[in-house]
């Protein structure tokens, strides 16, 4: 398993919220590798992986943007059916409690990405 980071950023449910993060770090040379954005009433919250967290961070700063960073593991699975289910079952049997998780493949890759982040101390948002 890799380590990586991910951030959250909470915006406002509007239209062009998420292209304004995605504008800020596209700007900065960052590359988006995996989004997830969910909305729930007025607020908004997108995760992000990305190619260069350091750089994000001076991005979203510099946007005004607040989020939080946090560690995450991604690994590869084979992208076939039950494999998802056979590695979350090994994580639950280590007794780790996931505070995130995604999954993303082409139709046609052989190999699956999952990114998750496990319960852990509380951590603030920065900015």
């Amino acid at each position: 398993m890799a380590k990586t980071r991910q951030f959250t950023i909470a915006v406002e449910n509007r239209p062009g919220a998420v292209a304004e993060i995605a504008r800020a770090l596209g700007s900065a040379k960052v590359n988006i590798l995996a989004l997830l954005g969910t909305a729930q009433g007025t607020s908004r919250t997108v995760q992000l992986i990305v190619d260069d967290t350091k750089r994000a961070k001076r991005a979203l700063g510099a946007a005004n943007l607040s989020y939080k960073e946090t560690v995450a593991e991604e690994i590869e699975l084979p992208n076939r059916p039950g494999a998802l289910a056979q590695f979350l079952e090994k994580v639950a049997r280590k007794d780790i409690n996931l505070s995130s998780v995604w999954a993303t493949t082409s139709k046609s890759a052989r190999k699956a990405t999952v990114t998750y982040t496990a319960e852990a101390e509380k951590e603030e948002f920065v900015g």
